[in-house]
C-alpha cells in the first residue's frame, strides 16, 4: 500500500525524477564532455567511468522516484545522499575553472552551488508523506 503524499509533493516528485533519468541519460549521450568537467581529481576511477557510472545511478534514481510507492522515503533519502555525493565535483568544477553547460564565469559555477541544496530539499521533501 502506498503512503498518501500531497499534490505539491507528487509533483515536486515527478519532476525530479524526470530531471534526474533525463541528466542520467545526457551522461550517456549528449552531455558526457561536459559532466567530465566535473569529475574531481581525488576519484580512483578514470574520468569517463565515473561520468558513465554516475548517469546510470541518475536514471536508477529517477525512475525509481517516478515509479516508487512503497519506498517512496527510502528513494528520497538515497536521492539526497546522491546529490550530496556529487557535489565536490561541482565545487571541483568551480575550484579548477573549468567551462561545462554553460558556466564559462566562476560566478556563474558559483551560483550553480546554491542548486545543490536545493535540491537535496527537494528529494527529501517531496518523498515524505503528508501529515
Amino acid at each position: 500500500m502506498s503512503t498518501p503524499s500531497t499534490p505539491a509533493r507528487t509533483i515536486g516528485r515527478f519532476l525530479l525524477g524526470g530531471a534526474l533519468v533525463f541528466a542520467g541519460t545526457s551522461h550517456l549521450t549528449f552531455a558526457r564532455d561536459d559532466f567530465r568537467a566535473q569529475v574531481p581529481e581525488f576519484v580512483p576511477l578514470k574520468t569517463d567511468t565515473t561520468v558513465l557510472a554516475s548517469g546510470v545511478a541518475e536514471i536508477g534514481l529517477g525512475a525509481a522516484l517516478l515509479l516508487a510507492r512503497r519506498h517512496r522515503s527510502l528513494v528520497g533519502t538515497a536521492a539526497a545522499v546522491f546529490f550530496a555525493a556529487v557535489f565536490p565535483g561541482n565545487i571541483a568544477q568551480l575550484v579548477h575553472h573549468r567551462d561545462a553547460f554553460g558556466l564559462d564565469t566562476d560566478r556563474k559555477r558559483a551560483l550553480r552551488l546554491i542548486g545543490q541544496p536545493v535540491l537535496i530539499a527537494l528529494a527529501l521533501w517531496s518523498t515524505r508523506s503528508k501529515r
